[in-house]
């Protein structure tokens, strides 16, 4: 095996040419074609994620019943050949297909080819190639975003105003990897043709029938994730920058919880809303998420990526007492014992420099439907956070760092147990960036019993009023840059026109004294 470093530079430009050629090519070569309806076709875009420093997950969807073929190298001329792998895409599973990519080497750009070929025949279907970095050796520096919030509040794609802008703008600040924290879709949320701007225009959206209504059924809630499809930034941006999916609510329905989102199509033998569970099915089917053996259907997981970082991808949805976190007996939980018990003891073992956890909600903005209730000392659901916490530091853990989108507005919080009301805890630091593409809110109410304190934060005005449509530029995502040499972690919070809004430089501590941080604006 050949093992040449590809070039990193390569243009949006240069990809999709080389993306068309790959499919000019593949049309010369099977000159027994004789229709193009005959050929599988790949219906949307292509993802790889979950990517390791030995592994990654990529993910199609065929037009029909075919089968997913893939060549894979570390040469973009596909010169040489790592290997080759197949997967059936069947009615199923919407004829999207899923594979597991592994043996890869460590710190490499990999490039994927794939196509559909049809079953009964083996006529061949369109080549598209892809691309993702697998995880770094010792040495190396990393660099990835993260946001959340996707067509929420019916802002679709307005294609006059340019779709899904903050796609095209990621994707110039090629990533290693890119983590979505959660409302990929807002399947209880409809997309009309048209909605009105405070300022008179009108904002004119990509219509489907799947969103036309609120999900209930397993086609809309899959109709919902191929609407995102539509976008043209939204498909080149995959297809070259690895994901690491989580969920939140809007996946299923607005603040659900396992035991309070019944429809009128009831529940399973074990007492899981039938929504829940086709909203889950349709998770998976167009998430490129690798299943965790036994436990499929689970979200939250550790991704290794390298001595430098492990990424903690928690699940604050499938797991709470309720919907709302409010209750005279003061007892909630928000991720269930068994992932505390799971994350407290991955946190423990870690030996990477740093501990990313990748939250679906926040800790310190007060919401009932998340964990910070008002000041106070911890209450509900904030018990478990403290626990986490307080094992954190008892273990001597160092270099935690919390990620989260939600509030659909962006913020950096510093996390000080000299402020706080519950103390047993060592200062760490919470971001929060988004939307990706929805309405924009205000910044929120801070909880004091975790202490922290608002180092930036920006959102809309009040005289902007909520719900600020995405073309007024207050769209906003987090790009986190650790260097190889130092160790140093930067966090940038930037918004669509790619500005860098702020920034901290965090020096990674050794186990036994306290963070020392570095700000700069």
């Amino acid at each position: 095996m050949v093992a040449l470093r590809a070039s990193r530079a390569w243009t949006r430009r240069q990809f999709l040419v080389r993306s068309t050629s790959s499919l000019a090519v593949a049309a010369l070569a099977t000159p027994h074609l004789s229709r193009a309806a005959d050929r599988p076709q790949i219906a949307g875009g292509i993802q790889s994620g979950d990517v390791s420093d030995g592994s990654a997950v990529i993910w199609a969807r065929a037009d029909r019943q075919a089968r997913m073929r893939v060549d894979y190298s570390s040469v973009e001329s596909f010169k040489t050949v790592i290997a080759s792998a197949s997967g059936d895409a069947s009615p199923d599973d919407d004829f999207t297909s899923k594979l597991l990519l592994d043996d890869l080497p460590p710190g490499q750009d990999i490039f994927y080819r794939m196509r559909f070929d049809d079953i009964a025949t083996g006529i061949a279907g369109e080549s598209r190639i892809g691309h993702f970095r697998t995880a770094p050796a010792a040495g190396q520096s990393i660099s990835f975003l993260w946001s959340g919030d996707t067509a929420g509040q019916g802002w679709g794609i307005d294609t006059s105003r340019g779709g899904y802008r903050s796609y095209r703008t990621m994707l110039d600040n090629r990533p290693d990897f890119f983590i979505h924290s959660g409302d990929h879709i807002y399947a209880d949320c409809t997309i009309p043709s048209e909605q009105k701007l405070p300022n008179g225009e009108i904002w004119r959206n990509v219509v489907t029938e799947e969103k036309s209504e609120v999900a209930h059924t397993l086609a809309q809630f899959r109709g919902n994730y191929k609407y995102n499809h539509l976008d043209e930034h939204f498909r080149a941006f995959h297809a070259e920058v690895p994901m690491f999916a989580q969920w939140d609510d809007h996946e299923v329905t607005n603040d659900w919880s396992p035991t309070g989102s019944y429809d009128a199509a009831g529940h399973e033998d074990d007492g899981t809303p039938r929504l829940v569970a086709r909203a889950r099915r349709a998770f998976f089917d167009f998430m490129p998420i690798r299943d965790i053996g036994a436990r499929k259907g689970r979200v939250y997981r550790k991704i290794a990526y390298g001595p430098l970082l492990d990424v903690f991808m928690i699940d604050m949805r499938s797991y709470r007492d309720e919907s709302w976190n409010k209750g005279d007996d003061h007892r909630g939980w928000i991720l269930g014992a068994e992932q505390l018990a799971w994350l407290k003891r991955e946190v423990a073992a870690s030996r990477a420099t740093w501990k990313v956890i990748a939250a679906d909600l926040p800790i310190g903005l007060v919401s009932l439907d998340a964990v910070a209730l008002g000041d106070g000392p911890p209450d509900r659901r904030e018990h478990e956070i403290a626990d986490l916490l307080a094992s954190i530091k008892r273990a001597g853990i160092r270099n935690i760092v919390w990620l989260t989108a939600d509030m659909h507005y962006t913020a950096a919080h510093y996390c000080d147990p000299n402020r706080a009301q519950f103390q047993e805890f060592e200062p760490f630091w919470e971001f929060v960036s988004g939307p990706l593409h929805a309405g924009t809110w205000g910044p929120g109410e801070l909880d004091n019993t975790f202490g922290p304190v608002a180092m930036y934060q920006n959102g809309c005005s009040e005289a902007q009023g909520e719900n600020l449509a995405p073309c007024f530029g207050l769209q906003f995502f987090g790009k986190v840059d650790i260097d190889g040499r130092t160790g140093v972690m930067t966090v940038t919070l930037k918004d669509v026109d790619n500005r860098d809004l702020w920034s901290v430089d965090i020096e990674p501590q050794p186990q036994t004294r306290p963070a020392v941080v570095a700000q700069h604006s």
